[in-house]
């Protein structure tokens, strides 16, 4: 514990393992982590109780007699246990290898074979949304598991049986800064997943930032609901709650979403445009953006119906709130800060951790996502795509060093696979992805995002999707917000919501090039979601798997001639 002593003082602490210890020793009965469960009742654990599991479970891995640095995967929901599970594979010198729950048997089979998995965490598996069904097919009958508590019934030990029977990990060898932490596989929104290698340097790296930049403390809260499997939640949950020492609260299910959202009222928050959609549409159907607008101006009344609206959402006691992994439109931000919720961009991905732009307070702009991090450098190559060299950015691609040379300069810069402008304040827009331009008919390139987040601005559209490679038009693919899918079950709505989408389309067109003017709309009626693969784990839309599944029907609606067409 020497080495604990004589960092007890400094800025940044070199790996998760000291971190805990950190806490342990001068935090040892502040709760770390909330654990709703099904029954209701929430369990707590304090920096003492998750270091002395964490130790224990350390132990028997190491009793294991693995090779050193094994790769070890963890499947489950997010849970305290999750968090649990990772810490006790560094503790006792491992590599963690996260699964997404809602990952196919075959696309598991492919990452446990990759990775070389030797052990599994098994964790919270519910049935609601997850695989779990078809991926345990796929598990040898020999393959060494532990079952974390809230797993589904398998034959293996249970964590509470060998936490009870083994005893602390004596002497803890710490990790190197340097040393690979964790293997994070890319959702795979295009082709085979791709492993993304992470040391404890570049997984800290973006939280210590984070820290420094927003004065995070240990008095903050924050909800862990989004899939820790993702960079995202890995760092702004796991990585910077060890860091900065506040405490984590996880979700039962999504019926408790609210419930646990409100018990935990968090003071930082994260989430992706999807949800930041979903909650402003949820308070739109309610109270009509046109009442929203004659309320909010009320001088007193305004300010009282506002903090109303944060608390309904869970969101009053939040200082600051992130959105990022995908655009948001403009329009939605601007009613999220005119509540008086500071919501702020960030720019990142899972090769570098995150760590790459974000908006300061006081500084947003519409239509970008901020200034790059301290230590952060960007620019912009001769085709317009953007590049960046960071201190989170990743060691490599685990097994491909094909693909590592092509996505990293030999200076180490990123290649993003973003389109990107820099203005004179050096703040970053982006302006699509180098892989989405397709090319019409007709000869002409069309860059898709710009044309979706105008479509996305509007109140009745949840998501959309522009697509038509080698068509003589784009096409919108729009799946319409909840509210709205429930209005076509009345009688004479149907003819209403086309109107709107026509009036829609013709005013975005009438700002478009020619040659990138939507030809039609389609409404699709199976609406997009993990479990039918068209969004990934952080709900962004999976582009190839929906212009396959329209392809097949877009000249026969050519055909028909319609401005609206009804899938």
């Amino acid at each position: 514990m020497e080495d604990l002593n004589q960092s007890e003082q400094q800025e940044f602490l070199p790996t998760h393992i000291h971190y805990l210890l950190h806490w342990e020793k001068i935090t040892p009965n502040k709760v770390y982590l909330v654990q709703p469960l099904p029954s209701g009742e929430v369990i707590s654990f304090t920096w003492k109780d998750v270091a002395n599991q964490v130790r224990r479970m350390a132990a028997y891995l190491t009793s294991l007699n693995m090779p050193a640095k094994s790769q070890i995967a963890i499947l489950g929901k997010n849970s305290a246990h999750w968090i649990m599970a990772d810490l006790a594979i560094w503790m006792s010198g491992h590599i963690s290898v996260p699964l997404y729950t809602t990952l196919n048997a075959d696309g598991t089979q492919y990452i446990l074979d990759h990775s070389e998995s030797k052990f599994l965490f098994i964790g919270k598996l519910d049935g609601m949304g997850d695989s779990w069904n078809d991926v345990k097919k796929i598990i040898p009958a020999n393959f060494p598991c532990v079952r974390l508590p809230l797993s589904p019934d398998y034959d293996a030990p249970k964590w509470e049986d060998i936490v009870a029977k083994t005893e602390p990990l004596e002497t803890v060898i710490f990790p190197e800064a340097d040393d690979l932490a964790t293997i994070i596989y890319t959702s795979g929104s295009t082709g085979l997943p791709k492993g993304v290698m992470q040391s404890f340097t570049t997984l800290l790296a973006p939280s210590s930032e984070l820290k420094n930049t927003f004065s995070v403390t240990p008095a903050e809260r924050a909800l862990s609901y989004l899939p820790l499997a993702h960079a995202a939640e890995r760092i702004f949950i796991e990585s910077s709650s060890l860091i900065c020492g506040f405490t984590v609260y996880f979700t039962n299910s999504l019926d408790t979403f609210i419930d646990d959202l409100n018990r935990a009222k968090p003071t930082i928050f994260f989430s992706v445009p999807r949800l930041w959609t979903k909650f402003y549409l949820g308070i739109n159907e309610k109270i009509p953006l046109s009442v929203q607008n004659v309320l909010f101006k009320l001088p007193v009344i305004g300010k009282f119906i506002k903090n109303k609206l944060l608390t309904k959402l869970g969101l009053n006691h939040v200082r600051y709130a992130l959105t990022g992994s995908a655009p948001l439109p403009v329009n939605i931000i601007k009613w999220y800060r005119g509540l008086g919720l500071e919501l702020l961009e960030v720019y990142g991905m899972t090769e570098n951790a995150g760590y790459s732009h974000i908006t300061r307070f006081g500084q947003y702009e519409s239509g970008f996502v901020g200034h790059v991090q301290n230590r952060v450098e960007c620019k912009i190559d001769k085709n317009g795509e953007i590049l960046v060299k960071s201190p989170g950015t990743m060691l490599g691609y685990y097994k491909n060093p094909e693909k590592t040379a092509e996505d990293l300069t030999p200076d180490w810069f990123l290649r993003t696979g973003d389109m990107g402008e820099i203005d004179a304040q050096g703040r970053l827009k982006i302006t699509g992805r180098v892989k989405d331009i397709f090319k019409t008919s007709k000869g002409k390139y069309v860059m898709p995002v710009p044309i979706e987040q105008k479509i996305g601005n509007h109140q009745m559209i949840e998501s959309v999707c522009v697509g038509g490679a080698s068509h003589k038009q784009p096409i919108a693919f729009v799946m319409l917000a909840e509210e709205v899918r429930h209005k076509l079950k009345q009688d004479n709505k149907r003819d209403e919501i086309e109107s709107t989408l026509f009036a829609l389309k013709n005013e975005i067109n009438e700002k478009l090039e020619s040659h990138e003017k939507i030809g039609f709309i389609v409404v699709i009626t199976d609406l997009w979601s993990m479990d039918n693969d068209m969004l990934t784990p952080t709900m962004k839309i999976k582009r190839n798997k929906i212009e396959s599944k329209y392809e097949p029907r877009i000249e026969q609606w050519v055909a028909e001639n319609k401005e609206v067409i009804w899938e």
